[in-house]
């Protein structure tokens, strides 16, 4: 599960780290040297520390020292060297990363992660922050790895922590009511929607309600054929009409039903036709209008790449969205699509489908995903 995200996010973090180690060994260098160093003449310390450390700032200050001291006089050259010294001490033993040092470790490390799908918004969003927060930073020995992974933690929870929803309360609220909880999966065909609605039921059905499925999609023949399926390997009973009926209608029975028999919840599930967006919009719309569900879920196909931020706007236009389940997080190897869609809509997410089976489910917590994400 997100292997290649994981891949990218593990090498920035190595990389930096050993930008923060070189940093600190030719620290521990200079200091082994200085005192041998400071014994020899002014001039040639300047010299000997140059060697030492051939960085491009050193140098600048070496020449730029050199040319001031053949201006000077005599009997302020010693003063000169000596303050020019002392700027090359403080230079070459200086353990902060600076913005330079990073650069072009986070400028390669914000196409890695638009690679692994994550949106070049929210990209440059972990860049800046991730350079805020290390830019400067002071970094005890052994830390360095400990120090970045914490920094980019805190980036990637606050991305990812979206407000929570309870479908256990939503439904003990309507039972209250005296009446069952009306929830409707959107999603386009071929998403994994009626698999994770039935992952649904189950979930419900082992928290002790009693649910109850509406073949909601009649557009496609063997959707209904399918939810039977699914419906009938979890012993859950099904409300279902023809082929071609009104999908809305068919919901509508589906919730009388369930109110006559004592169910307590409702999981509709829906037509997802994208070639014909216009008549689909339309019957959501009249679907949603006519039965005001409790909730609008929308199932996301995480294998979609950048496709799932046009999924959701489509879906959400139509009726608006009230949480998402992502779907074949299993063998979704890049996982950066769900960066996207939690920092651009901050919609809840309930669910992650993570297989085939009925019971492969997981409750989404964003502490989990960060956890699996850097290890």
């Amino acid at each position: 599960m997100f292997g290649i995200l994981k891949k990218k996010l593990s090498k920035a973090i190595e990389t930096i780290s050993e930008k923060f180690k070189k940093k600190e060994e030719i620290s521990e260098k200079i200091e082994k040297k200085v005192e041998e160093i400071e014994k020899k003449e002014p001039e040639k310390f300047i010299e000997e520390i140059a060697k030492e450390v051939p960085t491009e700032e050193v140098k600048k200050i070496v020449e730029e020292s050199k040319q001031k001291i053949k201006k000077v006089k005599p009997s302020e050259k010693k003063s000169l060297i000596k303050k020019v010294t002392e700027k090359i001490i403080k230079k070459v033993k200086e353990r902060k990363l600076e913005e330079k040092d990073l650069e072009p470790i986070l400028n390669e490390m914000k196409f890695d992660l638009i690679e692994a799908d994550v949106a070049l918004e929210v990209a440059e969003k972990i860049i800046k922050e991730l350079k805020d927060n290390l830019i400067g930073k002071e970094v005890k020995k052994g830390e360095e790895k400990k120090v970045i992974k914490e920094s980019l933690r805190k980036i990637l929870l606050e991305i990812l922590s979206v407000p929570k929803i309870s479908l256990e309360e939503i439904i003990e609220k309507t039972k209250k009511e005296n009446r069952p909880a009306l929830l409707v999966f959107l999603g386009f065909n071929g998403v994994g929607k009626s698999l994770n609605l039935t992952k649904t039921a189950l979930w419900l059905k082992n928290k002790g309600y009693k649910p109850l499925i509406a073949a909601g999609d009649t557009f496609r023949a063997a959707a209904i054929d399918q939810i039977e399926e699914y419906a009938k390997s979890v012993n859950i009973p099904v409300i279902k009409q023809k082929y071609g009926a009104d999908s809305c209608a068919v919901i509508f029975d589906a919730r009388k039903a369930a109110e006559a028999r004592g169910f307590d919840v409702v999981l509709a599930d829906t037509a997802g036709r994208s070639h014909t967006n216009k008549n689909l919009m339309e019957e959501l719309n009249k679907i949603c209008r006519v039965n005001r569900p409790d909730l609008k879920i929308l199932v996301l196909d995480s294998l979609s790449g950048s496709d799932v931020i046009n999924q959701f706007n489509f879906f959400d236009k139509a009726v608006g969205i009230d949480a998402i389940i992502f779907s074949k997080v299993d063998v979704n190897e890049k996982g950066g699509n769900i960066l996207s869609v939690c920092y651009s809509f901050k919609k809840p997410i309930l669910f992650l489908g993570n297989g085939q089976n009925s019971k492969d489910l997981i409750e989404y917590d964003p502490n989990f995903f960060v956890s699996n994400l850097v290890e």
